[in-house]
């Protein structure tokens, strides 16, 4: 029995000693790699923003006002309802700041649909590259 405990001990010993170098490489990578991860701000990549307007316009939000085209607003899937967002236009950097009170959108892989006027004054006509920063 005290053989076999030596033995063990004797390699997890060699094994963690057999290459420090080696070793060390990996931990500062892991380091490095988890200080990027948290850095890194998930709000301010790339989305993708359509609008809607007329086929909306006076119907109930999320929220239980009615849409109104016109106002600045604009609707997400997680945001909370009521809450803010700047919203920037990445091809001629043009920025609104809507806010949040319907849900949505459901097509596809958008990340935000906005009123017809916050996207007009974008510069949206169909989709658009977006950048959503939570205010």
């Amino acid at each position: 029995m005290n053989k076999l405990i030596l033995a063990v001990f004797f390699v997890v010993i060699c094994s963690y000693f057999s290459n420090p170098i080696k070793s060390a490489e990996a931990s500062r990578r892991h380091t490095v790699h988890v200080s990027k991860a948290h850095k890194t701000n998930p709000t301010h990549h790339q989305h993708t923003a359509s609008w809607y307007g007329p086929r909306f316009h006076g119907k109930k939000t999320a929220n239980g006002e009615r849409f109104n085209m016109y106002a600045m607003t604009a609707a997400h899937k997680t945001l909370p309802l009521s809450s803010y967002a700047e919203v920037t236009n990445l091809k001629n950097h043009r920025r609104v700041i809507v806010r949040i009170n319907d849900r949505g959108p459901f097509h596809g892989k958008r990340a935000i649909d906005l009123s017809y006027a916050a996207a007009k004054e974008l510069g949206i006509s169909g989709l658009g590259a977006v950048q959503i920063k939570p205010l």
